[in-house]
């Protein structure tokens, strides 16, 4: 029985993450990215510290997010209400967890068709 979700061709899945980076249809990202259905960016973004609203303008200039799940890391990280505030005054919903549960989810929530982003941080 297959069990993988069925993702038109196209897209951007999150194959694999890890201290090495991750790997997105195929290919191999050693730094911190931003994920969307259709394209894999880097993001100039080391720490969660410098994660912000200029930081996330990408995401916002796109204008097809619904959903933005920002993975920290290897923990969870709470980020600050301003910054959730801001993002949801430009129709984006923030939701932070850890990186990994972070690509999980976004392959999840790509497989539904939704409006979904992510923006990773490298672990360690």
């Amino acid at each position: 029985m297959e069990l993988t979700p069925v993702i038109p061709s196209g897209r951007q899945v999150i194959e694999s993450y890890g201290a090495g980076g991750f790997r997105v249809t195929g290919i191999l990202y050693a730094r911190s990215i931003l994920v969307f259905p259709d394209a894999t960016l880097d993001w100039p973004v080391e720490g969660i510290e410098a994660v912000t609203l200029e930081t996330l303008q990408p995401v916002v200039e796109r204008g097809s997010t619904e959903i933005l799940l920002l993975g920290c890391g290897a923990r969870m990280t709470p980020v600050p209400a301003a910054l959730r505030q801001a993002l949801k005054a430009t129709g984006i919903s923030l939701d932070s967890m850890d990186t990994g549960a972070a690509c999980r989810t976004y392959n999840v929530l790509l497989a539904e068709d939704r409006r979904v982003a992510a923006a990773l941080l490298r672990f360690g």
